[in-house]
């Protein structure tokens, strides 16, 4: 019987930001490399505590399908220069370190997380999937305790039950979650008048929008104002139902044609030492040799 599986799936987009944010600048040549650099050497640590199989998705541009089905989806304007420019840096790095990286331009980072979720839990070998992620839209992939969201920053994890327990709608209502109280993120407002707790209420009892009578005096829950929020929600359902596909990742983004074992980490390519002198981070390849010996 094979050994049991854990998969890391990590937010490469996620961990760009907030290394950018956190690290000082970092210049090689003129071009910011400092947080390309900090989750490169993130992902070392993740293989030094012992991970086997690891994917990164990364934003490789921000606009995606969704940006035709709603104008105000969120683009890339407004990203700093310095940050935009550390996409391909972090993407080629991360390569040659020999990670699994998912340079996403149709759908978004997002999506691949998501997809590549639902397939390694398919897989009966793989005991649990760690979408590294704090993303709120992530949730809606959680099953149970076998996938789970992990904040790596925080050093926490968020089965099932913690989702109930934060937005009050199980993993299956994100979505519709998100739909109604909206995702100021993504770039999509929601319903008016509509907020976390009325959300919550109203999704717990009925589940999915297209549930919801239109009439509040049906409503077999009571939620302060809700002959505004009945009104609101007759009056716009068209709109919370296109918001909820802005909000639902697609889990039918084509990956990992060979399964889990795609994601299995054999080792630095042997393009790591040029890679990683041009980015002035050399001490990857004596971190990741060590890994390899210890295996």
């Amino acid at each position: 019987m094979p050994d049991p599986i854990q998969v890391h799936l990590v937010d490469g987009t996620y961990e760009l930001f907030r290394h950018h944010h956190a690290l000082p600048s970092h210049r090689v040549d003129g071009v910011e490399v400092a947080a390309a650099r900090g989750v490169a050497r993130s992902m070392a640590g993740l293989l030094e505590e012992g991970a086997t199989h690891v994917g990164v998705a990364t934003d490789h541009v921000v606009e995606s399908f969704r940006n035709a089905m709603w104008p105000g989806y969120k683009t890339g304007e407004g990203i700093e220069p310095d940050l935009a420019a550390q996409f391909h840096p972090l993407e080629e790095l991360l390569e040659a370190c020999g990670l699994t990286v998912w340079r996403m331009v149709e759908f978004e980072a997002d999506d691949a997380l998501a997809a590549a979720a639902a397939r390694c839990a398919a897989d009966p070998a793989v005991v649990r999937v760690h979408i590294a992620t704090p993303d709120k839209d992530l949730a809606q992939s959680v099953r149970g305790d076998r996938v789970v969201q992990l904040d790596r920053r925080k050093g926490l994890i968020r089965t099932e039950d913690d989702v109930i327990e934060r937005f009050g709608v199980p993993p299956s209502a994100i979505p519709d979650y998100l739909a109604l109280v909206g995702d100021a993120a993504d770039g999509f407002p929601g319903l008016p008048g509509w907020g976390a707790k009325s959300a919550a209420a109203v999704l717990a009892h009925y589940g999915r929008i297209e549930d919801i009578p239109d009439d509040p005096a049906t409503w077999a829950v009571r939620v302060r104002g809700s002959g505004t929020l009945g009104a609101t929600l007759a009056h716009a359902r068209p709109d919370a139902m296109l918001f909820r596909r802005l909000a639902t990742l697609r889990e039918d983004v084509p990956l990992l044609p060979g399964g889990v074992e795609d994601l299995r980490w054999r080792g630095p390519s042997p393009d790591l030492p040029a890679v990683a002198e041009r980015f002035d981070a050399t001490d990857l390849v004596g971190r990741l040799a060590r890994i390899v010996r210890a295996d």
